[in-house]
């Protein structure tokens, strides 16, 4: 009885482990040029990143910028600010990256495959590629940073 309790206490325990490495992509991130702050959190069981701050030189006559290269004509006249630019990540373990999941660049207003991994607390990789080929892509770096 007492095995099957340390055995229950462990996989609780590793468990935990998983999680808080999952959720260390979690927090607000710098994109690579420092102009757009993105804010990623756990929603629905996946990880979603949306554009909370833009700095003021890339407003237009005092109004946000607005999503005007999405192929979506009904979409283009939506503000970037709260636009979701990643979506449906899920952690993997093995390899220490949140994969399956999707960035949208607003500047072509394309939506690329992408995975992340973070080299250190304060740094994030993140490579958009076409065709399920990771070789076929580009990768940004992003800095942690607060509201």
């Amino acid at each position: 009885m007492k095995k099957l309790a340390l055995l229950l206490f462990l996989s609780i325990y590793s468990l935990t482990a998983l999680a808080q490495d999952a959720g260390k992509i979690t927090g607000v991130w710098w994109n690579e040029d420092k102009t757009t702050k993105i804010q990623v959190e756990l929603k629905d069981g996946k990880y979603i990143g949306t554009i909370v701050y833009m700095i003021p030189e890339k407003y237009e006559n005092g109004e946000e910028p607005k999503d005007d290269k999405n192929p979506d004509p009904a979409l283009q006249n939506r503000s970037l600010i709260g636009l979701r630019i990643l979506d449906g990540f899920v952690y993997n373990e093995k390899k220490n990256e949140w994969k399956d999941g999707t960035i949208y660049d607003p500047a072509s207003g394309k939506t690329y495959d992408c995975f992340a991994r973070l080299e250190s607390d304060d740094l994030m990789k993140l490579r958009g590629f076409v065709a399920g080929m990771r070789m076929l892509g580009r990768t940004s770096q992003w800095f942690r940073t607060t509201l």
